[in-house]
């Protein structure tokens, strides 16, 4: 009897996940994010178009300070990502240019490199920095939460491809999160040892006040 049980017990188990798994969720930009993502847009309103992006098909400009661009595939961008706890990312690098410190704390990222060749690294909580050359058709992993960078260190264009273990990994730059806010540069001396009025100066190119 007992065993019975149990096999019923599972079967109830089972059936009920079952029941809980859905085909997609495309998100529903227009209703709140939760802890768990975006609510599904109703199915009827799903058309083939909705799983299919085409915003990094060409590079776009670099910037002027980093030489670098960077175009993003994540859920706001590509709603259908909703709910399958991934999104991309596509990273031109002029020669010289750099993909400066940064980090995800929403998932690890896996690059690949398509084109060229670049330096990159991550720096662990313990401080350790973990640097690599790394060339055409090469792969690095960023652990989640980490500070990491990549620097073109070849003589022609890179292209890096990045993976994230969610649809919504989120990004803060080092940079811009210093220099970009406005975080007083009085402050920005006493925690950081950068001089006042080179944080101001640093703060004119990247839009910050303070």
């Amino acid at each position: 009897m007992l065993h019975i049980l149990v096999l019923f017990s599972l079967f109830l188990l089972v059936s009920s996940a079952h029941g809980g798994v859905v085909d997609f969720c495309v998100a529903n930009l227009s209703a709140p994010q939760g802890p768990e993502g975006y609510s599904c847009k109703p199915p009827a309103e799903v058309t083939a178009d909705d799983f299919v992006y085409s915003g990094m098909n060409v590079p776009g400009n670099y910037s002027s300070l980093f030489n670098d661009n960077a175009k993003t595939a994540f859920v706001h961008q590509f709603p259908a990502l909703n709910g399958h706890g991934l999104a991309t990312a596509r990273n031109d690098i002029a020669p010289g240019g750099a993909i400066p410190l940064n980090l995800h704390p929403g998932a690890s990222e896996t690059i690949f490199i398509a084109e060229g060749s670049v330096t990159a690294g991550f720096i662990s909580s313990d401080n350790t920095v973990y640097m690599k050359t790394l060339n055409k058709g090469d792969l690095m992993v960023f652990p989640q939460g980490l500070m990491h960078f990549l620097v073109n260190t070849g003589e022609e264009k890179a292209l890096v491809y990045g993976m994230f273990s969610s649809p919504n990994p989120g990004l803060q730059g080092i940079s811009e999160a210093l220099f970009g806010s406005n975080l007083p540069s009085e402050f920005i001396e006493k925690i950081t040892l950068i001089d006042a009025n080179e944080a101001r100066r640093l703060k004119a190119l990247f839009g910050g006040s303070g």
